[in-house]
């Protein structure tokens, strides 16, 4: 025997179960009855067809649609959208009632016809009036999303990475979920500045955690809502990350052409145009492009002269000269010459010591790591085995509580120059080399956040 139904929660949804028509069907219905209507034929999916029955949207949907529902039932959209009702149920397929002429005017009187057509343009106007006056997002709601973004984006490069990407994308699904309903101009823009922001971030933690299809993924949708917001800074910084995958994902020509490529959007403020040029150097270095190099380095260092006003947000989405220095190290070490090794040591200890100086709190550790372990490369390149070695215990004390992807394969680069032939008989190159595998192939278990221990 079949259990009972819910209560109906709002009057159309009742009068849907009374006409014993299932979701689809009634979807269909409505379909056929906005042909009717004469206007533009219309549909509506299942899932927001729910939404209505379910009196989850805040108010009126388009006027365009309530007159199709008011034709469909006979009764108001007011009363359709309202709670249950007791009672007989009206003709499901019956018109509106029709409205008594004003001034008693015979159906037939041009005055009289006149006039209701005058009288129903003002009510569809005043309803369309009331619908856009509604919004599901309220000023308490935008601030919040704004704190707890404001709190990832600063905390997330000093935690360990899969608790903040579970934090994450719950406040994504908050911030979809809203975009899904109804709110002022304004507030969408906002709204979609937020999700774009915490897509652009869970694109940066699936990276860190290793699933670079999943990054792009999320970073594809970080951009299309920074075009939605119309926010350059935001389209800059995500072309970035973009680049950022392709040449963690050993596409280098593909990262210069999404570097080049976002450096069309002028930024609002901030960073990100010197973050898109240090990047382009990089990739451009990988491919032995030395003159490319050397002008996106030049590039890079014009634009951080150029800025005039500090990241919004700030946070990971800033470009310090720590992480500036250390692209540029990078880089150098890619050209690989014995002048470009020993620039790439200088800016490696550059970088480290600035990012030595943050407040623990708020110092970034994986970038700190990857600046250690360009150090590490640049003195193994110039047959400073001793000096490398100095920089890998550093780097594993701190994988060991945030583990990310780029350190551990840049790990396993330096594992792999060990096995160089000057340095196979070296006993503190095995004893690194065997440290620094032990330390990558050992298994994983993410971190949990707090409240789901």
């Amino acid at each position: 025997m079949l259990g009972s139904q819910p209560a109906p929660r709002t009057r159309l949804e009742q009068l849907v179960r009374q006409s014993r028509r299932t979701v689809g069907e009634f979807c269909e219905d409505f379909h056929e009855a906005s042909r009717e209507v004469g206007g533009r034929p219309m549909t509506v999916s299942e899932r927001h067809a729910s939404r209505w029955m379910g009196g989850r949207l805040g108010g009126l949907p388009h006027p365009a649609t309530c007159r199709v529902l008011e034709h469909m039932f006979g009764e108001p959209a007011e009363v359709l959208f309202g709670p249950a009702q007791h009672g007989p149920s009206p003709d499901q397929r019956g018109g509106v009632p029709a409205r008594e002429t004003s001034g008693g005017h015979a159906e037939g009187d041009p005055r009289g016809t006149i006039e209701r057509e005058v009288a129903m343009a003002a009510t569809e106007s005043a309803r369309f009036g009331q619908f856009i006056e509604q919004s599901n997002v309220g000023p308490h709601t935008l601030e919040q999303f704004r704190a707890d973004t404001m709190r990832i984006i600063n905390v997330y490069p000093n935690r360990p990475v899969y608790p903040m990407f579970v934090e994450l994308r719950e406040l994504r699904d908050r911030a979809f979920e809203l975009l899904e309903g109804r709110q002022h101009p304004a507030q969408s823009r906002e709204l979609h500045v937020v999700a774009g922001v915490v897509c652009g971030v869970l694109a940066n933690a699936s990276f860190d955690l290793g699933w670079l299809p999943a990054a792009e993924t999320q970073a594809r949708t970080a951009f299309l809502c920074a075009e939605l917001a119309g926010n350059n800074a935001l389209r800059a910084w995500i072309r970035g990350t973009q680049s950022l995958i392709a040449y963690w994902d050993d596409r280098p020509r593909d990262a210069v052409e999404l570097a080049e490529d976002g450096w069309r959007y002028v930024p609002e403020s901030g960073t990100a145009r010197v973050r898109l040029a240090a990047i382009a150097a990089r990739a451009y270095a990988r491919m032995r492009e030395e003159a490319a190099t050397e002008e996106a380095l030049s590039r890079a260092e014009r634009a951080r002269e150029e800025v005039r006003a500090a990241d919004d947000p700030g946070g990971m989405f800033a470009f310090p000269p720590a992480k500036q220095a250390m692209y540029a190290a990078t880089a150098r070490l890619w050209l690989g010459d014995e002048g470009n090794l020993a620039r790439a040591e200088r800016l490696a200890g550059e970088a480290i010591e600035l990012y030595v100086a943050d407040p623990p709190e708020r110092r970034r550790l994986g970038e700190l790591s990857l600046a250690r372990l360009d150090l590490a490369v640049a003195r193994l390149g110039q047959e400073n085995l001793e000096g490398a070695a100095e920089q890998v215990p550093e780097v594993l004390a701190v994988a060991k509580r945030r583990r990310t992807d780029s350190v551990v394969r840049r790990l396993r680069q330096l594992a792999t120059a060990l096995q160089r032939p000057r340095f196979s008989s070296a006993a503190l190159a095995l004893d690194l080399r065997d440290e620094i595998t032990a330390f990558c192939d050992a298994p994983q278990t993410p971190a949990l956040p707090e409240r789901a221990r």
